[in-house]
C-alpha cells in the first residue's frame, strides 16, 4: 500500500521509532538481490534512512560498486500485520560526522550503543517511496 512520501500518517512514523530488526535489500554487481538483517533509522524530515555497517560487508560493497550516483535499495520491517518499506537510492558514506550522526540515531532507536568498529560506514538512503500498512 503506497504511503504519502511527504506526509505519512503518524502511525507510520511511530512504527519506525519502535525497536525492530529490519532487512536491507541491495543488488549485487551481477544484479541478483542480497538481503541482510540490519538496524535502520528514519529521518523523515530530511528524507533519509540510515544503516550503520562495516565497509567490508557485502551490503556496503554492493552499494559502493554502484558508483557515486548510488543504487536502488529497500529496507523493510514488520510485526504481525503491520509492515513498512522504505525505498530509495543508497550511497556509502565514511565521513566521521556522518558516522557519528548515524550511530546517535541508532542508539536512540535501538536503546544501545553499537560495538566499536574502526571500519564503520553508513549506508545513507535518499527516500523515493514509502509503502506499508502501519
Amino acid at each position: 500500500m503506497p504511503v504519502p512520501l511527504t506526509a505519512p500518517p503518524a502511525s507510520y512514523l511511530d512504527f519506525w521509532r519502535e525497536r525492530h530488526v529490519c532487512t536491507l535489500t541491495t543488488l549485487r554487481p551481477d544484479g541478483t538481490p542480497h538481503v541482510a538483517p540490519v538496524g535502520v533509522t528514519l529521518d523523515h524530515p530530511a528524507g533519509l534512512a540510515r544503516v550503520i555497517t562495516s565497509r567490508t560487508s557485502r551490503k556496503a560493497r554492493n552499494v559502493l560498486a554502484a558508483g557515486p550516483s548510488g543504487t536502488p535499495v529497500a529496507v523493510c520491517q514488520f510485526e504481525g500485520r503491520r509492515w513498512a518499506t522504505l525505498e530509495g537510492r543508497a550511497r556509502l558514506l565514511t565521513g566521521e560526522q556522518e558516522i557519528e550522526e548515524a550511530v546517535r540515531r541508532y542508539t536512540e532507536r535501538y536503546g544501545r550503543v553499537p560495538r566499536p568498529n574502526p571500519a564503520r560506514s553508513v549506508i545513507e538512503i535518499t527516500l523515493t517511496r514509502l509503502l506499508g500498512n502501519a
